[in-house]
């Protein structure tokens, strides 16, 4: 059944053990990284999220060229083209979600010279799973 989340993100930064020796003890300013996270989240939130990757879904475009039908298992959904992103995954999980947080933000993190980070997605208060990545 077509289903919605209000997830809550949370992004753990370990900086190389030499940055707060430069830049007056900071490693960088919060509302950078801020601001990457949010282009990111922003381009899912509000959105029908999708698993391109599912052995179970099938999907075309509509004969308007509008809305793309969807068929999943014994279900079907018409859903505006404008409203889902189709993600590179098999499940839209927060194991999976967590997982392509870290893979989108993993190029823009290492140009700002991150170590390692952490991506915890959480579904409900106390259901979540976390991603670690290190650059």
């Amino acid at each position: 059944m077509l289903h919605g989340h209000n997830y809550q993100v949370k992004v753990d930064i370990q900086c190389p053990q030499d940055a707060s020796k430069s830049n007056d003890g900071y490693f960088q300013d919060f509302n950078i990284f801020k601001k990457i996270i949010k282009a990111q989240l922003d381009l899912w939130d509000e959105h029908v999220l999708l698993p391109e990757l599912h052995k179970d879904m099938k999907y075309k475009i509509s004969s308007n060229g509008k809305n793309f039908e969807i068929e999943f298992r014994e279900r079907f959904y018409s859903i505006p083209k404008n409203e889902i992103v189709w993600l590179k995954t098999a499940n839209t999980s927060v194991e999976e979600l967590s997982r392509l947080l870290c893979i989108e933000l993993a190029e823009a993190f290492k140009k700002l010279h991150v170590a390692r980070f952490r991506i915890v997605v959480e579904e409900t208060r106390g259901q979540s799973a976390s991603t670690e990545m290190k650059i």
